[in-house]
């Protein structure tokens, strides 16, 4: 099993964003780590009422640029996010 220490990677927090505004910023971050090639990222949600991990969920199902995304099993307020790049 992978440990993995999600401080090592790029990390965006959504606490007190409201939904659209944290697509925005989901989105942009997105776009600056595809950039810079990073593979896994992270998105610290909250646990809060579960709104924000649903709206970041949902929009990572409809990203393409998203290879996979899974909660961190240690902290449930975190998602961690594989970015997937085309080999030349």
């Amino acid at each position: 099993m992978e440990k993995l220490i999600l401080s090592s990677y790029p990390s965006i927090d959504l606490h007190g964003m409201d939904r659209e505004y944290a697509v925005f910023k989901v989105r942009e971050f997105i776009d600056d780590c595809y950039k810079l090639k990073y593979e896994k990222i992270v998105i610290i949600h909250g646990v809060g009422t579960g709104i924000l991990k649903d709206t970041v969920r949902s929009y990572l199902q409809k990203e393409k640029r998203v290879l996979e995304y899974k909660l961190d099993f240690m902290n449930p307020g975190c998602t961690l996010v594989t970015l997937k790049f085309d080999n030349p």
